[in-house]
């Protein structure tokens, strides 16, 4: 697949990403209390540049017999509004880096709490590197869940999307409850990357993190990683597990 074919595609979702940012009415000013509408207002401080960089997954995977390396992560650069993201995941497992996503995308507030994106993934990993046109929303969602729905779309017309959801149940001002869950889905088959079309694979867990401090945290937990359909059916073929149940150790940190 040819990554010249694909950015093209995907500098116009940015476009598109920029243009529908473009068209949302301002928000209205609201007056202060004791203020008359039409008095001065201070100035409002939203063009200044930030930088924040989470991995919320840095652990091993152990089910009895080897243990895996999992990485999860994503940062930004940019104001309230508009940022510049980078995210990133990965497995390594037996030597073989397998499921490497990342991805590249500009940002765009389009309410209080969600964001618009759009970019590039690019599946980098010791299979055949696939690149994709990305767009989708993250944020969070009522009750606090946090949320990340993306599309991707090929230079050869292949479409899949991604489902994540998080939601952290606070124990004590210290000891957090995470259950996660991500989900892939793919329009067709492709047999040298091992998936295969319809909902491809589940990656899904509870962890339990102690914050030493906001920045800081260890966490065990328990995760299922699990394939179906064609995915599984190609699994099989290369005597590869489609269901697994690991004990998960490891720290979140972000600065």
């Amino acid at each position: 697949m040819s990554a010249l074919r694909i950015v093209p595609l995907a500098a116009a979702l940015v476009a598109i990403v920029t243009a529908a940012a473009a068209q949302m009415p301002p928000a209205k000013e609201q007056p202060a209390p004791g203020m008359q509408p039409g008095g001065a207002m201070p100035p409002v401080m939203d063009q200044t540049i930030f930088a924040h960089v989470i991995f919320n997954e840095l652990e091993g995977r152990w089910n009895g017999s080897n243990t895996e390396f999992r990485w999860e992560g994503q940062g930004w650069v940019g104001t309230d509004y508009d940022k510049l993201w980078i995210k990133s995941e990965g497995t390594l497992s037996k030597g073989a880096l397998d499921d490497g996503q990342q991805q590249f995308l500009y940002s765009r507030a389009i309410t209080t709490y969600f964001d618009l994106q759009g970019g590039l993934r690019s599946d980098i990993d010791s299979r055949p590197t696939r690149n994709w046109a990305a767009l989708g929303i993250q944020g969070l969602a009522p009750y606090f869940f946090d949320i990340e729905a993306t599309g991707f779309v090929s230079g050869q017309g292949h479409l899949a999307a991604k489902l994540e959801a998080s939601y952290d149940l606070l124990l004590t001002q210290r000891l957090i409850l995470q259950p996660q869950i991500e989900v892939n889905l793919y329009s067709k088959v492709d047999p040298v990357r091992m998936i295969g079309a319809g909902i491809s694979d589940i990656d899904t867990g509870l962890r339990l993190r102690y914050e030493i401090n906001r920045k800081f945290a260890p966490y065990l937990g328990v995760v299922y990683e699990g394939k179906f359909g064609q995915t599984a059916s190609l699994a099989k073929r290369a005597g590869e597990s489609t269901g697994d149940f690991r004990v998960a150790f490891g720290v979140r940190i972000w600065f």
